[in-house]
């Protein structure tokens, strides 16, 4: 794997600045050069080793300095302040990057404890990665997880809730049906409702598409008149207001505005799942002119087709549109959602132009850079005239220090004074207008008075200086419509602050789920890569916790007051397995399931191997299926139904007693996962989620799988979560 990529980096006053380098990953060595090599003699600018302690993580995407990257960081989970923040031109990018990084993990080394010290001319910045140039040696095999794909896109065996009830303009029309109506027939007020079509485009390109909120959005977009970013979280997700047209609209009604929250993510597969939900925020209130609809969920799922030429594009959504019944009734307001669906059939159209070199009449470069204040665009101008010096100049002083710093040092020196401020767009580049103009400022509003937009001609750093502070207070500007006042509890003992019900009837209850529910690897899977049906599970779940505090909760197993410390006091011989899943914010949520094995743990060579083995093994092969079983669309797209090594993904903390392995997930050292979960959490007491748990098999003799537990959550309540 080899082609260009941008070092992000800090300089003094912590502003974020881009360089742009040529990587080579060769096995489990990462090359970085200044330009691309001529001769694979040519030693590299700087170099790293890719060992079992690097994670990978992706960032999302952010702006910096009028560019757009899709960033993903490298970091030792040894040390924390030691990384390596990365940024690709487009997100199919960073995704390969991604994969091929995380495959290199599999490439041993002999000592992957020890830090890794800089061989090359000078030291990478804030990051540890720097090695020795010796690549021979070998770790044992085995050691690390499969992270190919899978065969099969779902590891849960479930029934589809889609009922085809039209085509319309080329698209298939579904609505969503409950348990109640199977054959499709009741409609809801605000039903859901999925327009499915084939459009002539990348996932990759149809995804910059539907992101966009500039002027190249009127060219298929014929609801929308305009948009903004009104804060941007992360580098998946923002709060959108978009207001739309009244001329596709039924004779008299008023015009209609949404404010957002917008989360995104790309699959393995590059797969786009893009999706929307209605929340308040106090920069946007409703605005006079307009109703604000409730969009209740909705979004996109783009999957690569034919080779990943074309794309099966999926647009759903249940949207309440705030109408008086009198006026409207249900089937009107259904086929101004369907009118709205059908923005699939403009945008196929859109591409099947572009596709056979058709020019637009209403795409025009000059017409999106006139949005910007003509002083920003003069500045721009004078910062390409003036880089070609400041390339020179920062060359020369890169050189004299390589000179002075050919010897082994330490990476985690400050950077050199000579990037800290080398930020100019390179001249062959062009500056993503499109995307600059529509949100990568989260003050930005299209509708601010001519005296608010010289706010925009404040350079760079003073603009990233408001984002840091914003960052700092890590200030909730928005509210999701689902979310509760919470109640005080009394607290009990470990293990026992969730009820159980296993008639699956009552609320904010636990029970076992079906193992048949769950695929996993059968005992000929390395030779045909098919799934069976789980037959049962080793463990017995005995107890839950629903937990609220201001603080983690690390390290249940070990409290007095737990369930495992009552066995252990009386010498009882059962070891116990406890997954304590954390989930950031204000307020830390805390979901702690307690498995129990009632045979000696040597009857169980794989997980005895696990319960045993060190962090980087148990990392490589404890894995999760989720499975939404009820609930929201947006939800079951965000979860998902895909099996996860969690401890590639999320920081997993261990903590080993007498009689019990904890396992302390920790949901916030992910942004995508972060999402997922703050999303999940707004839908929270009108969903049941079924989990099962297992140690990954890689070989012949750990073949087939079998689950350690499944547990079964129905309608969690964050208001009758016990504080701690």
């Amino acid at each position: 794997m080899e082609g260009w990529l941008y070092v992000i980096r800090s300089n003094r006053f912590g502003l974020q600045f881009s360089r742009k380098r040529y990587f080579i990953l060769q096995e489990n060595y990462l090359k970085c050069y200044k330009t691309r090599p001529i001769s694979q003699e040519e030693e590299p600018l700087r170099s790293a080793n890719i060992d079992s302690y690097i994670r990978i993580t992706d960032n999302g995407r952010e702006s910096i300095n009028r560019k757009v990257f899709f960033i993903f960081t490298l970091y030792n989970t040894l040390k924390d302040n030691d990384q390596l923040k990365l940024g690709a031109s487009s997100s199919e990018d960073a995704g390969k990057w991604i994969r091929s990084l995380q495959n290199a993990v599999v490439k041993e080394c002999p000592n992957p404890e020890k830090e890794f010290m800089s061989f090359s001319k000078k030291n990478w910045p804030p990051s540890r990665f720097g090695s020795s140039k010796r690549a021979g040696s070998k770790r044992s095999v085995g050691y690390y997880p499969f992270l190919q794909n899978e065969a099969v896109t779902s590891d849960v065996i479930a029934p589809s809730t889609w009922k085809i009830f039209g085509c319309q303009n080329g698209l298939r029309l579904f609505k969503e049906a409950k348990d109640w109506d199977s054959r499709g027939r009741h409609w809801d007020d605000h039903p859901a409702i999925m327009a499915v079509g084939v459009v002539d485009g990348t996932p990759e390109a149809i995804f910059r598409t539907l992101m966009s909120l500039g002027a190249s959005r009127s060219e298929w977009d014929f609801c929308f008149y305009r948009g903004s970013v009104v804060e941007h979280l992360d580098g998946h997700t923002d709060i959108l207001h978009k207001k739309l047209y009244s001329n596709w609209l039924p004779w008299g009604m008023r015009r209609r505005d949404l404010l957002l929250r917008r989360y995104w993510r790309r699959e393995e597969d590059g797969t786009y799942v893009i999706l929307y939900h209605s929340v308040i925020h106090k920069k946007c209130p409703p605005q006079k002119g307009y109703v604000r609809a409730c969009l209740k969920s909705g979004g996109y799922v783009i999957t690569p087709v034919n080779q990943g030429r074309e794309s099966l594009v999926k647009h759903m959504l249940a949207i309440d549109w705030k109408f008086w019944k009198v006026y409207l009734r249900p089937p009107s307001a259904r086929s101004i959602t369907i009118r709205m669906l059908e923005r699939i059939a403009a945008l196929r159209e859109l591409f099947r132009a572009k596709s056979g070199n058709h020019p637009s009449d209403f795409s025009s470069d000059s017409s999106v850079k006139t949005m910007l204040p003509q002083d920003g665009m003069e500045d721009i101008e004078s910062e390409d005239k003036g880089q070609q010096k400041f390339e020179q100049n920062a060359d020369l002083k890169e050189n004299e220090a390589e000179k002075t710093n050919s010897g082994r040092r330490s990476l985690m020196s400050l950077n050199d004074a000579s990037d800290e401020f080398f930020d100019f767009p390179d001249s062959n580049e062009d500056i993503d207008f499109d995307l600059l103009e529509n949100g990568w400022y989260p003050e930005k509003s299209q509708e601010q008075p001519t005296s608010h937009i010289c706010q925009h001609r404040l350079s760079s750093a003073a603009v990233f200086v408001k984002k840091l502070h914003d960052l700092a207070v890590q200030k909730k500007g928005y509210i999701d419509f689902q979310e509760l006042p919470k109640e005080e509890n009394v607290a009990t003992s470990y293990g026992n602050t969730l009820q159980k019900d296993s008639t699956y009837s009552l609320p904010c209850s636990w029970a076992t789920a079906e193992p048949s529910t769950f695929l996993i690897r059968g005992e000929n899977y390395l030779k045909d890569n098919q799934k069976i049906k789980a037959k049962g599970s080793l463990m017995q779940m005995v107890g839950a916790d629903w937990l609220r505090s201001d603080h983690r909760e690390d390290d249940l197993g070990s409290r007095p007051e737990s369930i495992i410390q009552k066995y252990a006091a009386q010498g009882r011989p059962e070891f116990f397995f406890v997954i304590n899943i954390q989930v950031p914010g204000a307020t830390q949520y805390t979901i702690a399931l307690y498995y129990m094995l009632k045979t000696p743990l040597e009857e169980t060579p794989l997980l005895h191997s696990f319960v045993h083995g060190d962090d980087a093994f148990r990392n490589s092969r404890f894995k999760l299926i989720p499975y939404i079983s009820k609930g929201s669309w947006i939800v079951k797209q965000s979860v998902g139904k895909k099996a996860c090594l969690v401890g590639q993904a999320l920081e997993i903390h261990y903590f080993r007693g007498k009689n019990y392995l904890e396992l302390d997930i920790d949901v916030g050292s992910s942004t995508v996962a972060r999402g997922v979960v703050s999303l999940v959490l707004g839908y929270l007491n009108n969903l049941v989620i079924e989990m099962a748990f297992l140690v990954q098999g890689n070989n012949e003799e750990e073949l087939p799988e079998i689950l350690l537990g499944t547990c079964r959550l129905n309608n969690l309540d964050v208001s009758k979560s016990v504080p701690v």
